[in-house]
């Protein structure tokens, strides 16, 4: 007799009316984790999903450069002093990179069209960096060395070009052709970055990229009609 008066016999008899009774639920769920695993393989990832991902990767890059453009400026400044003038012509060329903060890009600005199959993204806006300037490239001429040679004009004007250079470059950068070219540019970036996982993934998705005030009219109507990333990750 076991402990508390049950026999061995009668415990290896619940033992085996136990298994017998786990068998089934086993196998039920062999089934369903086997049926679960199948879907999953057959109909692989979510538009969502993928597209979650690429956000975060994206996030993770902060900074995404896209465009970047060599421009010229052509300065002069002046200088009055004991009835003299002295001038000061600089040349200088600087090159400025459009870059996009990706860490402003947010699941709110990321939203899926399951009607069309289509995945919109809002781009945040465009930063010029500062121009890189070359400085093999700069060339300066000067007037009235008198002037220049017994005073401090020389420096003063070189102050003022240098300015004035930085400001034109920048002006030059913020144009509306250049910046028309940065816009296609970094669409043309987003769209391959949340293109390609989900073609890798086997989804036939289309991806649209704007940019904030290039939301109206007819794009408006579309963008409403999708569902923010956020909501449908929720």
């Amino acid at each position: 007799m076991a402990a508390g008066g049950v026999s061995h016999e009668e415990l290896r008899n619940w033992a085996m009316r136990g298994a017998a009774l786990a068998a089934p639920i086993l196998f039920i769920l062999a089934v369903w984790w086997a049926i679960d695993g199948f879907r999953s393989l057959r109909d692989g990832p979510s538009p969502d999903t993928v597209a979650s991902a690429s956000l975060k990767g994206l996030r993770e890059q902060n900074r995404l450069s896209a465009f970047a453009a060599n421009y010229a400026a052509v300065v002069t400044s002046e200088q009055r002093r004991f009835g003299l003038s002295a001038k000061k012509t600089l040349i200088m060329q600087g090159l400025v990179r459009y870059e996009v903060d990706l860490g402003k890009l947010e699941e709110g600005d990321v939203r899926w069209d399951a009607a069309t199959g289509t995945l919109r993204v809002k781009i945040p806006p465009i930063e010029t960096a500062p121009p890189q300037i070359d400085l093999k490239t700069i060339q300066e001429y000067g007037e009235n060395g008198i002037l220049r040679t017994f005073t401090d004009v020389d420096d003063v004007l070189d102050d003022a070009n240098r300015d004035k250079g930085l400001a034109e470059l920048t002006r030059q950068a913020n144009g509306p052709v250049p910046m028309r070219l940065a816009r296609d540019a970094f669409k043309r970036a987003i769209k391959q970055n949340f293109e390609a996982p989900l073609r890798a993934a086997g989804l036939d998705a289309k991806v649209e990229a704007y940019f904030a005030d290039e939301l109206g009219g007819d794009v408006t109507t579309r963008w409403d009609e999708s569902t923010p990333l956020e909501e449908i990750v929720k």
